[in-house]
């Protein structure tokens, strides 16, 4: 690890690298989708576009979050992706960090074993909050 960085700082600096390119969401998309046919199955009327641009974000508040930001974005993330709203189950979370670190590996020229264990550690907390919104 960058031993001078705390882990935080660490994957916000790699996803600044890796997001520096536009075709980084697309291709997120691409991996995320080719998970499953009930993952594709979600997207088919969806604006991509727009779902880039809230990938976009929803990255970065799981990594400010983790940085010490409030859970409040965290928190709108979950009430919107829970049963009620999107139905986004908690089990596909962990095929979009994987499809997340698919990614991150295609873009980020310093990405590595390492960082990958550091991007889920960090990460993992504000998923699992998500997670644990689903059936409020």
């Amino acid at each position: 690890m960058s031993s001078h960085l705390d882990p935080a700082e660490w994957v916000f600096q790699s996803y600044g690298r890796a997001c520096n390119d536009p075709r980084f969401f697309e291709v997120f998309y691409t991996n995320f989708m080719s998970k499953s046919d009930e993952i594709r199955a979600m997207f088919v009327d969806t604006d991509m576009s727009a779902q880039r641009g809230l990938l976009r974000g929803g990255v970065m508040w799981l990594v400010m979050h983790a940085r010490g930001m409030s859970d409040t974005k965290i928190r709108a993330l979950g009430e919107s992706h829970s049963k009620k709203r999107m139905n986004i189950h908690p089990s596909l979370y962990g095929q979009w960090l994987d499809a997340l670190m698919e990614t991150l590996q295609a873009f980020d020229t310093e990405f590595s074993a390492e960082l990958d264990k550091v991007w889920r550690e960090v990460l993992n907390p504000g998923i699992k909050l998500i997670q644990d919104m689903y059936e409020d």
